[in-house]
């Protein structure tokens, strides 16, 4: 099965706002229940999403400046970037079908 791309403090720049087309974000951390239940869901979806998305996940326990410069206050904290911005933020756990609609969304 395919991974998430791991994300840091040092490549966030570079995988995620310099990237070409959408980029999904799981900020995350190991010690949070609900961030552990959201991970499959997010495994599935670099598969169903594979040469459309880029499904990547941030440790917010390890790379604290990314997790501060986008405001995440509480875990899991799921962004959707198109072209280097913003396009849709969700924070808590959601279901796949409502999460795939926020992805959908950002490759119209």
């Amino acid at each position: 099965m395919a991974e998430p791309v791991k994300l840091t403090d040092a490549n966030f720049d570079q995988e995620v706002l310099k990237a070409k087309g959408p980029v999904f974000v799981d900020f995350y951390a190991d010690w949070c229940g609900p961030c552990r239940m959201m991970a499959p869901i997010v495994e599935q979806l670099v598969g169903e999403y594979a040469g459309k998305v880029k499904v990547c996940k941030l440790d917010v326990t390890a790379s604290p400046q990314t997790s501060s410069r986008f405001s995440v206050m509480s875990i899991p904290t799921l962004i959707v970037f198109k072209n280097g911005k913003v396009a849709d933020t969700q924070v808590g756990a959601l279901p796949k079908e409502m999460l795939k609609q926020k992805i959908d969304k950002a490759i119209a």
